[in-house]
C-alpha cells in the first residue's frame, strides 16, 4: 500500500509536468505508468537513441525533487480515494489526497479491407515498435492517414533504417497549405515542421490521398491508395496508417468525472484549473481533448499547482494554455477526416480484431449491449478500445460506459486486493 499527497496516473509530458509542479510545493508525489520508463507515448524510450532531451531534463528534475515512480503498473479500479493497481504480477493500492489524470490518448484506427494483415499497424504503433527495436532496416514502408503524426512517424522509421516510400495525407492540398500558412503564429511549431520535412526531403508527400485496401495473403505485400481521384498500388513491407487520436477516458468515467462530447468521441470536462467535476480530481493533456505536447505540458503544470492549492501559480499559465489549445483547434479544423474514410470497410471487413467480428455481423443487432452479447464485439483483450472507437467514428456503436477492471488483470491480482474490491460505475458499453 502506498500513500501520497498527489497521485498522478500517466508518466507522459502531462503527468511529468504535473509532478514537477506539485513537488515544487513540497507535496509527496507518486506517478503511476504501465511502461518501464517514464515518458509516455510521445517521449517513449528509444532502445537505440534514448529519450528526447526534454524528457531527460524533466526526469532529472523529478529525481532531485524526490518524486516517486511506480512503473510497469496499471490502475484497474478505485474505491473512494484509493486506486487499485496491478503492479507487475502483484496487487497494490494508493491512498491519495488529490489525483491528477494524465492518461493520454490512443490511436484511432479505422477498418478497411486488409487492415488485419501482418505488417499493417497504426502510424504511432509503428513508431513505438521502431523505438522498441522492431527490425525495420531496409523495409519498404508506406505511411498514410492524417495529421502531423505521419511526419513524426516517418522520421522515426527512417531513423531506424526503414525505406519510407511515401507519405499519404488524406487532407486536401488546400487544407494542408492553409494550415502551413498560419504556422508563423507558432514559431516553435514552424521550426519543428521544417526539421521534419528536411529529414524527409526525398520522400514523396501526397495530399488528398488515402488508403483503400491492404493486399497480401499471409502478410502485407502492397497497398492500394486513392491519389487525387486515381487508384494506385504501391509495393511495401509495412503500412503505418493512423487517423488521429482518441482520449483515454476510462478511469475518469469510472471516477464519475463529467465528460464532454468531442465529435464522435468524448474527453474529460475540466475548468480553468484543470479540475474535473469530482472534487480533488484533476485532469490534463490529451484526456481533456487532443492537443499535443504543448497542451500536455502547460495543463499538467496547471493541474500540479492547483492540486496542491496554489491557484495563483496556476493562474499565471492561463494565457499559455489558451495559445496551445488554439493551435490544437487549428490542427483539428485543417486535418478533419474525409467522410470517404468512413466507407472503406465492406461487409466482410473485420471490425473487432480480438473476436474476428465482421461489419456484416453487426447489422442485425441494435448498437450497444445487444450487438456486444450476440457478436462479442468489444469483449476481447482490448475491451473495445479499438473497435469501440472505430464504430463511434463510423456512426455505429458509440462507447457509452465502462466497467472495472479498466485493463485485463489476472485473478490472482484481484484476489490480492482482499476485501477491498475495485469499484466503478457499472454501465453498459
Amino acid at each position: 500500500m502506498h500513500r501520497c499527497d498527489v497521485a498522478i496516473v500517466g508518466a507522459g509530458p502531462a503527468g511529468l509536468s504535473a509532478a514537477r509542479a506539485a513537488a515544487s510545493h513540497g507535496a509527496r508525489v507518486l506517478v503511476v505508468d504501465p511502461q518501464a520508463a517514464p515518458g509516455g507515448q510521445v517521449w517513449r524510450q528509444d532502445v537505440r537513441h534514448g529519450a528526447p532531451g526534454p524528457a531527460r531534463a524533466l526526469r532529472a528534475q523529478l529525481a532531485r525533487a524526490g518524486v516517486g515512480l511506480l512503473l510497469q503498473s496499471e490502475v484497474v479500479g478505485h474505491s473512494g480515494s484509493r486506486l487499485f493497481l496491478r503492479s507487475g504480477h502483484e496487487a497494490a493500492s494508493i491512498d491519495y489526497g488529490t489525483l491528477v489524470l494524465a492518461t493520454g490518448a490512443r490511436e484511432l484506427l479505422l477498418p478497411f479491407p486488409g487492415w488485419t494483415l501482418p505488417g499493417v499497424t497504426g502510424a504511432g504503433g509503428a513508431q513505438a515498435l521502431a523505438k522498441q527495436g522492431w527490425p525495420l532496416r531496409d523495409k519498404r514502408v508506406v505511411v498514410a492517414g492524417s495529421g502531423p503524426l505521419l511526419l513524426a512517424a516517418a522520421a522515426t522509421l527512417r531513423r531506424h533504417g526503414a525505406r519510407v516510400v511515401g507519405i499519404h495525407e488524406q487532407a486536401s492540398r488546400q487544407a494542408v497549405a492553409g494550415f502551413a500558412a498560419g504556422l508563423w503564429r507558432w514559431p516553435g511549431k514552424l521550426l519543428q515542421a521544417a526539421r521534419l520535412r528536411a529529414a524527409l526531403w526525398d520522400v514523396p508527400y501526397r495530399t488528398g490521398s488515402h488508403v483503400l485496401r491492404a493486399l497480401g495473403g499471409h502478410a502485407l505485400r502492397a497497398v492500394e491508395l486513392s491519389l487525387e481521384g486515381r487508384v494506385v498500388t504501391v509495393d511495401c513491407d509495412h503500412l503505418a496508417c493512423g487517423f488521429g487520436l482518441v482520449p483515454n477516458i476510462e478511469l475518469a468515467h469510472m471516477l464519475g468525472c463529467a465528460l464532454q462530447a468531442d465529435g464522435a468521441h468524448a474527453h474529460v470536462r475540466v475548468d480553468q484549473w484543470q479540475c474535473t467535476s469530482v472534487p480533488n480530481v484533476f485532469a490534463a493533456g490529451e484526456a481533456c481533448g487532443i492537443g499535443g505536447v504543448d497542451c500536455a505540458l502547460v495543463e499538467g503544470e496547471i493541474a500540479g499547482h492547483a492540486a496542491t492549492g496554489h491557484g495563483n501559480a496556476a493562474g499565471r499559465l492561463q494565457a499559455r494554455r489558451r495559445r496551445a489549445r488554439g493551435f490544437a483547434a487549428r490542427l483539428r479544423r485543417h486535418f478533419a477526416l474525409d467522410p470517404a474514410l468512413h466507407a472503406l470497410a465492406g461487409p466482410d471487413t473485420i471490425v473487432c480484431r480480438c473476436e474476428d467480428v465482421p461489419m456484416s455481423a453487426l447489422a442485425a443487432y441494435a448498437p450497444g449491449r445487444e450487438a456486444r452479447l450476440m457478436t462479442r464485439c468489444g469483449m476481447g483483450p482490448c475491451q473495445g478500445r479499438i473497435c469501440g472507437s472505430a464504430l463511434a467514428e463510423l456512426g455505429g456503436v458509440a462507447r457509452s460506459g465502462f466497467r472495472p477492471p479498466i485493463f485485463p488483470v489476472p485473478l490472482e491480482v484481484l484476489a490480492g486486493f482482499g476485501d477491498a474490491h475495485p469499484a466503478g460505475q457499472s454501465q453498459e458499453l
